[in-house]
């Protein structure tokens, strides 16, 4: 040990290695490290080299056919085939590529490109310096050989990959790149990375995006045009001309391509600012022209969005997919059929509304069979733009959820709820809403219970009902629902009870997702667009599962709002639809029960939105119409809307029929447990003790309430009515009373109130066996509103006021005549008279 330390000490190991055997081992070591090396690099080498024909002459051609990504609806029926506009060739060959493009791409990419051999070191610091400096941008030091590799052996999930999982990749670049430069010359790289490049969505080639945005070959494309090309490859999601949210950035960069050009002498810096000026947006072609002979346009582009985000733009951009989705065409072109129809008819101008939107889900499966996100994709102006993803306020077609989440109370100190409870249409929630709370027509129906208030769409005991089943956990019901994103956004997040009534926003997509849970007995299961996704080479990349589901609320609450919304008498009773129909002709006529609500939004008073729902155990339709500038409408009508609803559910229903998906007849299963209480629904855990009570009352027919003691015998009515409490204000209330008021007493009569009389009757003799008798009849306190006559207690002659009768007596029997006197308040008096005819009368 101590001589190892006498060795070791430094002085002697500096002797050591700066003599003539330490040289001799420093040289043997170091031949031992290049041999190590060499073998390691070799290997390398030898191990990736492998990879190189992927990207050989011959093998471009096959990888351009495969760009093209194709659109199918569930039956394999053609939906668009995403090539840009028209049939183009993509990879071009280097004379077909204008200089001033390659300049633009060299200048932004690699202005060392001439001069290193696949790697470049001091691009590798130069980027380093850059990002270190802290002037807001990064920078990659990457060569244009390196990011070629990348483009044709990586897949974007792999350049997240970074520290020690990404080193292998990293070598791998480092190596190709170095092995395409010995195998292709400058030109051939170039024009290789330019045909290979993603230019925004699936635009992948130079050629794509010259065609696509400027409607030229890339071989005609200017300075301005070159510049804000050559400024998309670095990031083709955010720089896509048609990202407006990305707009600003793609200029900057572009003036950034400019000034790299000045930099390099490719350009001057008079041409460059020339080229600045020039509006490039402006100049592009319409994206809509790269839909052409698209249908379902807004659910395609829809499904493209989500495939961008599940598998990354550039695999989306690269093409060669053939995506199966879950859209049904012929339901789909029912509905856009239904649509223009309804817009050709005068009534949107009649209204005031200038767009709509429309969504079909399976309620089975969440799959979105068809969709409309605007009255039409080519609409000036707003078409391309999709309202079915669009936050838009539901009005009252989001009550059936917030019952829904009233029906769910249940507990030893809970109130329970079903179809048959009372919440009154009244004041009673003012001074808890903290203003007044009102229908849309101004009024109040008093003591209704939820069947009729669902069915009639009255704000307020909705708002009762959230209020007593708690804002918060209503809130979450909803979201779990479907409605996932109401009252999250901005200030949405801050509402009160204005959202038991459609005061938030939410999606269309997602609220027709939530009335199919509603069709599912309440179950959630997220909606869909995607069948399956194939790759170029035929693998399957993604397929629909069906296997995430949730229970959000009790079959039984879910099965109480299906047996209200699919009540055509409560519909009818509501008042909502034209004539006091059902607001489902169509369905009706063929059978089909529809489970239907109307909603309705407004600004400042005036209505913005109109909106219907409807549903059956199979399909599940939501609609919306207004403007897209969120202006008022001319009326409210939201039965507008539940005929085309109605219209296109009949229709997709017999194909459903047809096709064996689902019979027109179905209905939903009352589940177990659910209790039936005077013609009412309620939950089994609805407490026996909060039921219905019947009570017999005497009101008084004038005034229209309760008899007092003061209330003539003849103006009382007995009715038997059901006696409830309200939750909120803890008041007995009363149903079934026929019009009268149960909760106020006879303010009509009063007890020394002046009553009618008859002063005097009068038998005179005429002749024969004929008599007049004439009565005087006095007014009281009101007006006479008959006298009735009576001989031997049988009525002979009614009489409206002082007047006389001619009646015949056939013997000359004793008579008992009575006039009985009644006024309007139903006070009444009579008078008894005995008259014995004499033998002389003969």
């Amino acid at each position: 040990m101590l001589r190892t330390l006498y060795r070791l000490h430094p002085k002697r190991v500096f002797q050591f290695w700066f003599s003539k055997h330490g040289a001799y081992l420093a040289l043997k070591l170091a031949g031992v490290g290049i041999l190590l090396a060499i073998v390691l690099v070799g290997g390398l080498f030898a191990y990736y080299r492998k990879d190189l024909d992927a990207i050989r002459p011959g093998e471009l051609a096959k990888r351009v056919q495969t760009t093209v990504t194709r659109y199918e609806d569930r039956n394999g029926k053609l939906l668009w085939e995403d090539k840009g506009d028209g049939n183009y060739t993509m990879a071009v060959e280097s004379d077909e590529i204008s200089e001033v493009m390659k300049q633009a791409t060299i200048a932004i990419e690699d202005r060392d490109f001439y001069e290193h051999s696949g790697i470049s070191i001091t691009g590798i610091i130069r980027a380093a310096f850059n990002n270190v400096s802290g002037d807001g941008a990064t920078q990659g030091g990457s060569t244009l050989t390196q990011q070629l590799v990348k483009q044709v052996f990586f897949e974007p999930e792999e350049f997240q990959k970074r520290g020690i999982d990404g080193i292998p990749r990293k070598i791998k670049e480092a190596i190709l790149a170095i092995e395409v430069e010995r195998m292709y010359d400058k030109e051939q790289i170039l024009t290789l990375y330019l045909n290979e490049s993603s230019y925004g969505g699936r635009r992948n080639g130079v050629e794509s995006g010259a065609q696509t945005y400027f409607k030229k070959s890339a071989k005609k494309l200017n300075l301005a045009e070159a510049s804000m090309l050559a400024a998309i490859p670095n990031q083709p999601g955010l720089y896509d001309p048609y990202n407006v949210a990305g707009n600003e950035l793609l200029i900057a960069r572009q003036h950034k391509v400019l000034d790299d050009m000045v930099s390099e002498g490719f350009v001057t810096q008079d041409e460059a600012d020339e080229a600045k000026k020039v509006a490039i947006l402006d100049t592009l072609e319409p994206q809509a022209d790269q839909f052409k002979d698209i249908k379902a346009p807004h659910f395609v582009q829809m499904v493209r969005s989500q495939l961008e985000a599940e598998l990354g733009k550039a695999t989306v951009g690269r093409g060669g997919l053939i995506v199966k989705t879950t859209l049904d065409l012929s339901i789909q072109n029912t509905l856009e059929a239904a649509m223009a129809e309804m817009f050709a008819s005068g009534t949107p101008e009649y209204i005031g509304f200038t767009n709509g939107a429309a969504t079909i889900e399976d309620v089975k499966t969440g799959q979105v069979i068809a969709l409309m996100g605007s009255r039409d994709f080519n609409y000036p102006g707003f078409g391309q733009d999709n309202a079915a993803t669009a936050f838009i306020q539901p009005g009252s077609s989001i009550k059936p959820l917030v019952y829904a989440q009233l029906f769910q109370n249940q507990g030893e100190e809970a109130l329970n709820y079903g179809s048959g409870s009372i919440l009154a249409d009244d004041k009673s929630m003012d001074e808890i809403y903290g203003a007044p709370v009102k229908n849309a027509d101004g009024g109040y129906r008093g003591n209704i219970d939820i069947r009729a208030g669902l069915s009639a769409s009255r704000n307020i005991p909705a708002i009762k009902a959230m209020y007593l089943a708690g804002k918060e956990a209503t809130w979450q019901t909803i979201r779990d629902m479907g409605d996932s994103l109401y009252c999250t956004q901005g200030q949405d997040a801050l509402a009160g009870l204005a959202s038991a009534i459609g005061g938030c926003g939410t999606r269309q997509v997602d609220h027709t997702n939530a009335m199919a849970s509603l069709a599912r007995m309440g179950t959630y299961k997220p909606w869909s667009t995607i069948l399956e996704v194939k790759n170029s080479g035929g693998n399957v990349i993604k397929k629909f599962t069906d296997d995430e589901s949730r229970e959000v609320i009790d079959p039984q609450s879910a099965y109480i709002v299906n047996d209200i919304l699919g009540d055509s008498s409560a519909r009818r009773q509501s008042r909502l639809y034209p004539g006091g129909g059902t607001g489902t002709p169509n369905s009706d006529a063929i059978g089909l029960k529809l489970a239907l609500k109307t909603g309705t939004s407004d600004k400042n008073g005036k209505p913005k939105d109109l909106w219907s729902i409807a549903y059956t155990p199979h399909l599940a339709m939501s609609m919306w119409l207004g403007n897209p500038d969120t202006s008022t409408l001319n009326l409210g009508y939201s039965y507008i809307p539940a005929g085309v609803v109605d219209k296109v559910m009949a229709q997709a229903a017999q194909a459903y029929q047809e096709s064996d998906r689902g019979a027109i007849s179905d209905w939903f299963t009352m589940p177990e447990g659910v209790k039936q209480i005077k013609g009412e629904l309620y939950p089994s855990w609805y407490n026996q003790s909060q039921a219905q009570k019947g009570e017999e009352m005497t009101f008084d027919k004038v005034s229209k309430k309760k008899a007092t003691k003061c209330t003539p015998e003849a103006a009382k009515i007995k009715i038997k009515v059901i006696k409830m409490t309200d939750p909120i204000s803890e008041k007995t209330v009363y149903l079934n009373t026929n019009g009268y008021d149960a909760n106020e007493e006879d303010d009509v009569h009063e007890c020394d109130d002046k009553k009618p009389s008859i002063s005097d009757i009068d038998i005179s003799h005429l002749n024969g066996n004929q008599y007049r008798i004439s009565v005087d009849a006095d007014n009281g306190r009101y007006k006479i509103k008959d006298v009735v006559i009576k001989v031997n207690g049988q009525a002979v002659a009614t009489l409206g006021g002082s007047g006389s009768t001619v009646q015949t007596f056939s013997d000359s029997s004793t008579k008992r005549i009575s006039a009985t006197v009644t006024d309007e308040a139903y006070y009444t008096h009579t008078h008894t008279e005995t008259y014995t005819p004499d033998d002389d009368d003969d």
